[in-house]
C-alpha cells in the first residue's frame, strides 16, 4: 500500500498544478486487503496509519476533496450471503482509508444498489437489512447513486426514507432510466436535501457516446468474419462532455450548491477541455467551474473528474 501513497503523493501535485479539487481514488490502493485467501495482506492498511494521515493532511491542506468509487463485485442486496458479508468487508476497509486520512464528512463511497434478481422489494429490503448491520464507519461514509437499469432515482429515495443514506444524481442515468418520468430538476433537489446541511453534496455528470462502434462478426454459415456497425447505447460515457448540454445544465442548476464529478473517458483531459469551451461559449459561468478566475465571486459549485469512469 505504501506504493499507491506514493503514487497518490504524485496525483495530488498534478492535481494542485492543474487547479482540481475533487478527485476519486481507485479501490485498488489496498490490493487484497480483504482477500479470503491472502491473509498477508489483511493488515496493510493499520501498517500504513502513519502514511495515510500525512496523505490526508495533505489533501485537506489542498482542500481537495476526495471519494472513493468501488466496483460493482460490492453487492449488498445479493441472495448470497457470503457475498453481502465480503461486500460489508470491502466497504468497511474503504471507510478505515477515508478515517485514517482523516477526512470530513465530504468523503464518501459512492456505490449502487446491486441486482434485482426478479423480485425488486426483496432486493431493496435486503440492502436496507445489509446498510443497518454495517459497521458504524463504513454507514457514515456510504452514498448511493441511482443507476441506469434497475434502480432509479424513485427507487433510492424510496431507501433513503427507510435509511437516512446520502444519495448521488447522476444525470445520465437518470435520463436513461426514470419510468416514474420524474422531472430531474426537482428530483436533484430532492437527493442534495439527503446530505447534512454542513456538507456540500456531489453529483455525477455524463455524457452519452453517440459513436457507432465497429465491431466483427462470424457468419454462420460461413464462417468468414463480416465488419458491422453497431449503433450507440446510451448508458455508456463519451470521451468528453458534451459543452452546450453542460452549459444548460449549468444555467438551470444555478443557485443550488453542489459539486460535480465528471465522468468522463478523458478523464481530466475532460475537464480541461470543459474549462475551455465555457470560457469560450459561456464565459458568465467561467468562475463557478474554474477556480481563482474570479477572486470575488462568490463560493459556486465546483466541476472536477473522476480518475475512473463506469
Amino acid at each position: 500500500m505504501c506504493v499507491s501513497i506514493d503514487c497518490l503523493h504524485a496525483i495530488f501535485t498534478y492535481l494542485e498544478q492543474a487547479n482540481i479539487q475533487m478527485y476519486r481514488m481507485s479501490s485498488d490502493i489496498a490490493p487484497y486487503v480483504t482477500h479470503p485467501d491472502l491473509l498477508q495482506f489483511h493488515r496493510q492498511i493499520k501498517e500504513s496509519r502513519r502514511e495515510l494521515a500525512s496523505l490526508g493532511q495533505r489533501a485537506n491542506s489542498m482542500g481537495l476533496r476526495l471519494s472513493f468509487h468501488p466496483s460493482q463485485y460490492i453487492v449488498m442486496n445479493s441472495p448470497d450471503p457470503a457475498l453481502r458479508r465480503q461486500s460489508v468487508k470491502d466497504l468497511t476497509a474503504h471507510a478505515e482509508i477515508l478515517d485514517l486520512m482523516n477526512l470530513g464528512p465530504e468523503a464518501v463511497i459512492v456505490i449502487h444498489v446491486g441486482g434485482m434478481y426478479d423480485d425488486k422489494p426483496a432486493a431493496i429490503n435486503r440492502w436496507v437489512t445489509c446498510y443497518k448491520h454495517l459497521p458504524e464507519p463504513a454507514r457514515r461514509r456510504l452514498a448511493l447513486e441511482n443507476d441506469d437499469i434497475r434502480f432509479s432515482a424513485a427507487d433510492l429515495l424510496q431507501i433513503h426514507e427507510l435509511t437516512g443514506v446520502r444519495l448521488v444524481f447522476d444525470m445520465q442515468h437518470h435520463q436513461c432510466l426514470n419510468p416514474e418520468r420524474l422531472a430531474w430538476r426537482c428530483t436533484l433537489e430532492r437527493f442534495l436535501r439527503t446530505w447534512p446541511d454542513t456538507v456540500r453534496p456531489k453529483i455525477h455528470y455524463s455524457s452519452p457516446r453517440t459513436q457507432a462502434r465497429e465491431i466483427v462478426r462470424i457468419t454462420r454459415k460461413t464462417g468468414r468474419k463480416k465488419k458491422v456497425l453497431q449503433p450507440p447505447t446510451w448508458t455508456a460515457h463519451a470521451d468528453y462532455i458534451h459543452p452546450f448540454d453542460f452549459i444548460r445544465f449549468a444555467q438551470e442548476t444555478n443557485g443550488l450548491n453542489f459539486d460535480i464529478m465528471l465522468e468522463a473517458k478523458a478523464k481530466d483531459l475532460a475537464l480541461l477541455r470543459l474549462r475551455r469551451d465555457i470560457a469560450s461559449h459561456a464565459p458568465e459561468l467561467q468562475s463557478r467551474f474554474e477556480p481563482g478566475v474570479a477572486a470575488n465571486a462568490p463560493p459556486r459549485p465546483a466541476v472536477h473528474p473522476g480518475v475512473d469512469v463506469a
